[in-house]
């Protein structure tokens, strides 16, 4: 299999055999990482390497207990570390002052993000399924303590890997000509808008079940793995939420948009406990979400 087909061909995976990933296959997903992009190659990246089953039950705890996280025979925590690049930098009296610079923030999420990807490829050519979890975002403070991490490290991504049971079968994807636009931005119409996103997710008013598997195959796995009834608990809620469209599926459902919002001062203040602040940026409120929705997890 070529580059492209196995780019084409990669899919979340949920469903992991239990069997470990050899220690040697384990070094070059590693060494992957280590050898992607960096701006101004800094590398202010690090990777916490999680196999031991009491590490991977409290990792899949903070996560929203996704048994994926459990189940995968490894997982890989990647880290924003601004720790390492300070300290070297006060050995010759420089200021380095990242973790108050929006831009280098930025710069060094995409610094991980590349990492994380070259690792996704690398599994997927060695026989490995992934799953990026982003989830550890609402779990932020209680990584850090349990991992150990000092000050101006801060865990923004988990990648679980093993070697697949079952892999989806087609995931929608919008279009290529939706997504690219040649030398300037084009403006889709409302109704090019609409056709393009219901042509992605289906008809809602197919089958439930159908649907399910097309638009939340997330909450089918979970039950397949731990019988916790995700499936009808997101029946029920389409039902009261009177949910018709796809929009109203994503945006009121899967992602409650005023919970995501809410969810801002949590994360600001785990950012700053973890010692990133950036000045000139005030304090950012949840238009219209409670308080109590602040303290939510992520859907």
């Amino acid at each position: 299999m070529d580059l492209f087909e196995l780019m084409m061909k990669r899919r979340s995976v949920r469903n992991f055999e239990d069997r470990p990933v050899p220690a040697d296959v384990v070094d070059r997903l590693l060494d992957a990482a280590n050898n992607a992009p960096s701006g101004g190659n800094i590398q202010p990246l690090s990777i916490v390497v999680v196999q031991e089953s009491e590490a991977r039950a409290e990792l899949a705890e903070m996560v929203g207990r996704q048994p994926w996280v459990r189940n995968a025979p490894l997982s890989m925590v990647f880290c924003i570390d601004f720790f390492r690049v300070k300290r070297w930098a006060a050995m010759f009296d420089v200021d380095f002052l990242g973790e108050q610079a929006l831009s280098s923030f930025l710069i060094a999420y995409a610094d991980v993000m590349c990492a994380a990807q070259n690792v996704v490829m690398l599994a997927e050519n060695s026989g490995l399924g992934s799953v990026y979890v982003g989830t550890i975002q609402s779990s932020i403070g209680r990584a850090r303590e349990f991992f150990g991490m000092p000050e101006y490290v801060l865990p923004v991504m988990v990648l679980s890997l093993g070697y697949p049971k079952s892999v989806p079968g087609n995931i929608p994807k919008l279009g290529r000509n939706v997504i690219v636009h040649r030398e300037r931005y084009r403006t889709l119409s409302d109704e090019q808008i609409r056709e393009v996103f219901e042509s992605k997710y289906g008809d809602i008013t197919d089958d439930v079940d159908t649907y399910l598997k097309r638009a939340y195959v997330e909450v089918v796995e979970a039950d397949r793995q731990s019988d916790m009834g995700h499936v009808d608990n997101a029946k029920e809620r389409m039902k009261k939420l009177d949910i018709k469209s796809n929009a109203e599926f994503l945006f009121n459902l899967r992602y409650p948009q005023k919970l995501m919002v809410g969810m801002n001062s949590r994360l600001i203040a785990s950012l700053r406990k973890a010692g990133f602040d950036f000045p000139g940026i005030g304090p950012v409120s949840a238009p219209g979400a409670p308080p109590s929705e602040a303290s939510g997890t992520s859907p």
